[in-house]
């Protein structure tokens, strides 16, 4: 009854004091802020903002254009996940996926973590807006407030955080196409569209897994208010199956071509078989099955995409 009635509603998580600093070595340090970073993700990102310029490349492709805005986003995208963890970082003692992160394992400083986050949000900022244009600029910065401000203490408030997490987390490929052309059409918007419905069958598979984990953080995660997973399984379905014709859409309007049109439809069928089964059957096997297709799922289509363009 008492677990019903924490997750019933908004969960006040009590600051806990700054953990004693761990000496480390340069080496160790290093590794630390790089932690800060959320490298994995960052390397997505970075496919992604890649894909959408090399898509809206007029000609040929600029290779220094490409770069800055590979370093900018780069550091954009670090500084919010650095900033992500400086404000969860008493959620993420309480859970043990996160406790050995940089802050609550006592690796570095909030005071440090601060300074850092900060520093690579203003560099890739200043590098986007003075080395590639406004508009990417002002994508990256719109990424990094929702992201960091809003999306993140919605997590301690609301199941629909993953709603509103997933808006910042399908604008790198905008971001690209901007820095590429300069302007923003229907084109970036359909490959945001592909990012975002994407990401709902990938989180909710994830949150589903660490359900108990997410609940000792506090974290509203659908999976947490819905105990034998029934709306879990209908929200990643139906996220998929919207999916199969979002993904069809750049052979539409002139991105892709025939043999992407087949690819995309085989990979969303693929997709949802998965987010299928795991409505069905809610479970631990079949959320780890439907992960690993989403895995699979969203690089493979990229990877269309850019073999296969509209001719």
């Amino acid at each position: 009854m008492k677990t019903a009635e924490m997750l019933a509603s908004p969960v006040l998580i009590e600051a806990r004091p700054e953990p004693t600093l761990v000496d480390l070595d340069l080496r160790a340090r290093l590794a630390a802020f790089v932690a800060l970073t959320k490298p994995r993700i960052a390397v997505m990102v970075l496919v992604t903002v890649a894909v959408g310029f090399v898509l809206g490349a007029p000609g040929a492709i600029a290779p220094v254009k490409l770069l800055l805005t590979l370093i900018g986003t780069g550091l954009v995208a670090g500084g919010a996940s650095a900033w992500n963890m400086i404000l969860e970082r008493d959620r993420d003692a309480r859970m043990k996926r996160t406790a050995s992160r940089p802050l609550p394992s006592g690796k570095l400083s909030t005071a440090e973590a601060v300074a850092f986050g900060t520093t690579l949000g203003v560099a890739g900022l200043a590098i986007l807006f003075e080395g590639v244009n406004a508009l990417a600029a002002a994508v990256a910065a719109t990424t990094f407030i929702l992201y960091v401000a809003v999306y993140t203490p919605l997590k301690a408030i609301t199941t629909l955080n993953t709603a509103v997490g997933a808006i910042p987390g399908a604008l790198p490929p905008v971001i690209g196409w901007a820095a590429s052309t300069g302007r923003l059409g229907i084109e970036p918007w359909a490959l945001f569209l592909i990012v975002f419905l994407w990401q709902f069958p990938h989180f909710l598979a994830i949150a589903w897994i660490y359900r108990d984990d997410y609940a000792r953080g506090g974290l509203k995660m659908l999976p947490n208010v819905d105990p034998d997973g029934s709306m879990t399984g209908r929200q990643a379905m139906w996220h998929a199956l919207e999916l199969l014709p979002a993904g069809l859409i750049p052979s539409l309007i002139g991105l892709g071509g025939r043999w992407y049109f087949a690819g995309a439809f085989a990979l969303g069928a693929y997709y949802l078989y998965h987010s299928v089964r795991f409505c069905l059957d809610t479970n631990d096997r079949t959320a780890r099955r439907l992960l690993r297709a989403s895995f699979l799922y969203l690089p493979l289509i990229l990877l269309l995409l850019l073999l296969n363009p509209a001719s």
